[in-house]
């Protein structure tokens, strides 16, 4: 009489959890309907924190190579499906500045109306700006996506910035979303972590680096870009006295202050000034409105938190951009930008510009690691 042999007959758990540990997303997802047992094992929470370790110790050794050129994400609609479908799209940017097309994913109809407003370790967040309330994550690779609730605020002046960042000590996902309101009333602040799976209210409370405006929770305004640098999301927060970067530290859940460059908006016409990553360090970029010779104005923080290290780093010239929609950085400092001719990169050092070989994007960022992962297949636990 034939008796079947399930895996872990065959080999302890220990061993078929490790070997399972070092195969691809797209095997594993596979595999699930192989057995009870693969599915037990795939699913749990301990695997996929696992499985996420094992795929960043691997991409922190590719980075000490210096051989991985980076990836760019963008969103762009499907021309073959119906008007309103969308597709992130993921390309690897060669040596010899060509793109290679790595993946697509179809993005869920009610995404629609969505932004992405972050994405790390193959995790995206989403915002529907119209109902401010309402978050995704998004983990495409496994075409799964969890849908968050945050608090409702009746003030239809109300506008949030939102940020999503992962915590490398604890191993958790969190999302900051600032909520400000018309006529400086004090900004709202909570907190996302998808290890609790809830929100919680947070006060925002630093010391004054002047000393003269002791509650810095009166916040008039803040920017929808979020940042997310040594181990912090950053956005530009404006009082009723001056602006500067509030930025949120990720592991002790502690805002802190840090000072914008000192007079870089005067004498500049500006159209507007974002944050963004340059080189590794924080920096503004000043796009200047109405100058023929100039795009914009690049600072760099060259030592991150201290105030005295801002630089003005580069002039961008405008001889051959018109208007154009600014989406961030690559990892060696080239501008993401889209204007009346397409996507374009352009080098600040040597002002040279590259087209890039992609659809018109509505959304662009760039990433040294473009890993998957299962977050959220154990339910976002």
């Amino acid at each position: 009489m034939k008796t079947s042999t399930t895996m872990r007959e065959l080999l302890p758990d220990d061993v078929v959890e490790d070997i399972l540990g070092h195969l691809p997303v797209k095997s594993l997802t596979r595999f699930r309907c192989v057995s009870k047992s693969c599915e037990s094992i795939i699913t749990d929470h301990t695997f996929v924190t696992k499985h996420l370790k094992l795929n960043l110790n691997q991409f922190e050794s590719l980075m000490s190579t210096n051989a991985n050129s980076g990836y760019l994400l963008y969103t762009t609609k499907d021309k073959n499906s119906s008007p309103s479908s969308k597709q992130l799209c993921t390309v690897f940017c060669n040596n010899d500045r060509t793109l290679t097309q790595v993946s697509r994913f179809e993005m869920p109809s009610f995404f629609d109306k969505c932004d992405i407003v972050g994405f790390c370790n193959g995790l995206f967040c989403l915002a529907d700006y119209d109902l401010s309330h309402i978050i995704y994550l998004w983990n495409p690779s496994i075409r799964m996506f969890k849908k968050l609730l945050a608090t409702i605020f009746t003030d239809k002046y109300a506008r949030s910035v939102i940020g999503l960042a992962y915590n490398s000590q604890n191993n958790d996902f969190k999302i900051l979303r600032l909520v400000s309101f018309l006529g400086g009333q004090e900004v709202e602040a909570e907190i996302y972590s998808l290890s609790t799976d809830s929100w919680r209210k947070v006060v925002i409370s630093m010391e004054s680096l002047r000393g003269y405006e002791p509650n810095f929770g009166t916040i008039a305004d803040t920017d929808r870009t979020c940042i997310f640098l040594n181990g912090a999301l950053h956005t530009v927060a404006i009082t009723s006295r001056h602006h500067f970067i509030l930025s949120f530290d990720i592991n002790d859940e502690s805002f802190r202050e840090i000072m914008l460059p000192p007079n870089h908006l005067d004498g500049v016409p500006v159209n507007f000034a974002e944050l963004a990553v340059f080189k590794g360090c924080l920096a503004v970029f000043v796009f200047v409105h109405g100058c023929r010779d100039i795009l914009c104005h690049i600072w760099v923080m060259e030592e991150y938190g201290v105030a005295e290290s801002w630089t003005r780093k580069y002039l961008v010239a405008r001889n051959w951009v018109s208007g154009g929609y600014f989406f961030g950085c690559t990892d060696n400092g080239e501008l993401l930008i889209k204007n009346s001719t397409g996507p374009v990169s352009i080098d600040p050092e040597s002002q040279n510009q590259n087209i890039l070989a992609i659809e018109d994007p509505d959304w662009m960022g760039f990433t040294a690691n473009s890993m998957e992962s299962l977050i959220l297949l154990d339910g976002g636990k």
